[in-house]
C-alpha cells in the first residue's frame, strides 16, 4: 500500500478527491496540505497544515508516492496577475520539487481546458507554463487533467461562473463534449483512477475523456 499527498484539499476537485483517498484501501496514509486544521478526522489522514510560502520548512513530511496537485485560484480571489501566478505556478512547481526529492514517483495535476504555454490568454498561458515547468521535474509519472467549467459546490462563488453554469446545463446538448461542463467528482474520480494504474510517462486527460467517470 502506498502514501498519497494532496494539495488543495479545501477546494472543490481537493475535497472530493480527499475522501475518495481516505476510503480507497490502495493508499495507507493520506496527507493533506492546509493553510488551517482540516475538520475531516481519519485514522489514515495526516494533516499537515503549512503556509505555502514557506513549504520548505515542512519538507521532511512531504514523503509520498503519489502526489495530487489541486491548487487553484482566479485573478479576482488572487488580486493581481502575479498573486495568480504564485499559486497556479509557483506553488505547484515548488510542490513537485519538494515531493520529488522526497521519493515520489507520480504527479497528478488539475489545470484547465485551454492551457497552452503560448496562449495569449494569460489565464492559459500560466496553465501551460506550469503543465511544463513540472514536466522538467521528471516524475515516472506525470498525469495533467484538463477539466471544462467545473460543477460543483464551491465554498466562495466565483463572478461568472455562476450565470455560465445555467446556460451550460440548459444548453448542453448543443455544446460539444469537449467543452460541456463537468461535475468536479468526474475529475477527482479520474484523478484517482489513473493513480492507480501505476504508469510511466507523460499523460494529458482533457475534459472529454474526463467525462466519464
Amino acid at each position: 500500500m502506498k502514501v498519497a499527498l494532496l494539495a488543495g484539499s479545501t477546494g472543490l476537485i481537493g475535497k472530493q478527491l480527499l475522501q475518495l483517498l481516505l476510503d480507497d484501501p490502495h493508499y495507507a496514509v493520506v496527507k493533506a496540505i492546509s493553510r488551517k486544521p482540516l475538520e475531516i478526522q481519519h485514522a489514515k489522514l495526516q494533516n499537515i497544515v503549512a503556509d505555502f510560502n514557506t513549504l520548505t520548512i515542512h519538507h521532511d513530511q512531504l514523503t509520498a508516492d503519489d502526489v495530487f496537485c489541486c491548487l487553484g485560484t482566479t485573478i479576482k480571489q488572487a488580486g493581481s496577475q502575479e498573486a495568480f501566478r504564485k499559486v497556479d505556478y509557483e506553488y505547484p512547481l515548488e510542490l513537485a520539487k519538494l515531493t520529488k526529492n522526497k521519493g515520489a514517483t507520480q504527479y497528478l495535476i488539475v489545470t484547465a481546458l485551454g492551457a497552452d504555454a503560448k496562449s495569449g490568454i494569460f489565464y492559459n498561458r500560466v496553465k501551460g507554463e506550469t503543465e511544463k515547468a513540472i514536466e522538467e521535474v521528471d516524475f515516472r509519472a506525470y498525469h495533467i487533467f484538463r477539466p471544462s467549467l467545473l460543477l460543483g459546490e464551491r465554498t466562495e462563488k466565483r463572478a461568472g461562473e455562476g450565470a455560465a453554469t445555467v446556460v451550460y446545463k440548459a444548453l448542453g446538448f448543443l455544446i460539444p463534449l469537449k467543452y460541456k461542463a463537468i461535475d468536479s467528482a468526474n475529475v477527482a474520480k479520474a484523478m484517482l483512477h489513473f493513480a492507480k494504474q501505476d504508469l510511466s510517462g507523460r499523460f494529458v486527460h482533457e475534459s472529454k475523456e474526463l467525462q466519464g467517470f
